[in-house]
């Protein structure tokens, strides 16, 4: 079963805003989709689950982004539920324990739009509510794709020794980067030795849309410890093309199922 573990599902009208913003600051979103035909194109491309990671850009956004994608998850089964909370917004705990100790899968936090360091003390109980229910931290907190879009230095709060300070505080906390951590891939795969539990995804990262991305060959080296994601519906070219790299590699089949879904489905619960 292929995983495609970094999938964006919002309400339609938060969809939209999201997809101005990308026109603005970013590029343009092939993909101008709802939730239905989003599944529908997964499927039919032979993704069999989606991890849906909403991520809130200001306080008291939430429980109404939790509940919806917890709703869009009981009429797709192929939806896999995360949720999200913003760091330091009052009740973020209650959020949190809510939603982990029901149905959601992991929680997903974004430090460019939520303009946070992951070292942040903010973040300490989100860190420390996944470690509790042994349920993955989603965190994009490499520094790139960097834009002035989002108010703030995203390079300034961003990057590996930001984590690597995190998660010396939070050992136990099983945590995955988005885009292999571009632009650090080195510095974020060597941080994979000194912490068990942490883990990459390729989300845009192999795809070669990004120029001086990082190598593919990092599967080759790492594929115990990399998540295959596209970033699916907010694309600037077909989905499918990160797929179609990690095919290319034709890495030993046991190693390409657990990229492709082998290790997602351990830590995101999927049966």
């Amino acid at each position: 079963m292929i995983v495609d573990a970094h999938v964006h599902l919002f309400p339609d009208r938060l969809a939209e805003a999201i997809r101005r913003w990308f026109s603005d600051h970013a590029w343009e979103i092939r993909y101008r989709i709802g939730v239905t035909e989003a599944v529908r194109t997964l499927r039919e491309g032979g993704v069999g689950r989606m991890v849906a990671l909403p991520y809130a850009h200001k306080p008291g956004m939430a429980r109404a982004l939790n509940d919806f994608t917890l709703v869009i998850s009981r009429e797709h089964p192929e939806i896999v539920p995360c949720c999200t909370v913003f760091p330091g917004e009052e009740g973020a705990e209650e959020i949190l324990e809510e939603a982990l100790a029901g149905p959601f899968a992991g929680v997903k936090i974004h430090s460019h739009v939520m303009r946070v360091a992951p070292d942040d003390e903010r973040l300490d109980p989100v860190f420390r509510a996944c470690a509790r229910h042994q349920k993955p931290l989603v965190i994009h907190c490499g520094r790139e794709p960097a834009s002035e879009g989002y108010g703030i230095d995203v390079r300034a709060i961003s990057g590996a020794a930001r984590l690597r300070r995190a998660l010396a505080r939070h050992p136990d906390t099983i945590c995955i980067v988005p885009h292999l951590g571009w632009d650090e891939p080195a510095e974020f795969e060597a941080m994979l030795d000194e912490f068990e539990h942490l883990y990459l995804d390729t989300t845009m990262a192999i795809a070669g849309w990004f120029p001086g991305g990082p190598d593919p060959e990092m599967l080759r080296r790492r594929p115990d410890r990399i998540l295959y994601g596209t970033d699916f519906p907010n694309l600037p070219y077909e989905w499918s093309r990160e797929l179609d790299v990690v095919r290319a590699l034709r890495l030993p089949a046991s190693d390409e199922a657990r990229v492709l879904g082998g290790t997602a489905a351990r830590l995101f619960g999927i049966a």
